[in-house]
């Protein structure tokens, strides 16, 4: 679908910009913003390569132990069904480090690895257990503590106080994750009431 779409705003962009005398101002914005995702793909390299090895460090290290410990009770309440499977918990600590320090691209393969975990013991293949529905609400609320990605953002983009934007991340993703949770075990406890009828 998206690869029908954009053709047409494009051509009608190009259109839209011969007719109304405005061709020059197209072509100035283009490279404008091609130095703008120049400039912006270089902060971000920067921001998840220091983040990404920080990451890449604490997996191959005892520190892994100890964040597991502390998020180990979260993880119990969460995800019920993994208690006795250390390997999908330590993923999913991870993958839950990763995204409270704003690492979405970071995030995205330590939860894919997760996924994978959770569909070995999964015993319905073609559908979502559990857990691994959790999982994405938690990435998709994606609770942040450090929104570094954001934060790299507005820096490249000449932004005076690019981390005045942390009280209001924290607001938003808290209340997302919260109302994503809760919704979750409901549905969840709701299914389960179900099969049990």
């Amino acid at each position: 679908m998206l690869n029908f779409i954009w053709p047409i705003f494009i051509i009608l962009s190009f259109s839209y910009a011969i007719f109304s005398g405005n061709l020059q101002n197209l072509n100035s914005s283009i490279f404008e913003s091609v130095e703008s995702a120049v400039n912006l793909s270089i902060t971000m390299l920067g921001t998840m390569c220091l983040w990404s090895g920080i990451i890449h460090v604490a997996t191959n290290t005892k520190i892994i132990n100890i964040i597991h410990k502390l998020l180990k009770p979260v993880i119990k309440f969460l995800f019920p069904e993994i208690k006795h499977n250390t390997k999908a918990q330590n993923e999913i600590s991870m993958n839950m480090v990763a995204n409270i320090l704003g690492l979405g691209n970071a995030a995205t393969p330590l939860g894919l690895k997760a996924m994978e975990t959770l569909q070995e013991e999964n015993e319905h293949k073609e559908t979502l257990s559990n857990s691994m529905i959790m999982l994405i609400v938690l990435n998709t609320a994606s609770i942040q503590i450090i929104p570094t990605t954001i934060i790299a953002i507005r820096s490249s983009l000449g932004s005076e106080n690019p981390t005045a934007i942390i009280v209001p991340v924290w607001i938003a993703t808290i209340c997302a994750g919260i109302a994503g949770i809760s919704i979750t075990k409901l549905l969840i406890k709701y299914s389960k009431k179900r099969k049990n009828i």
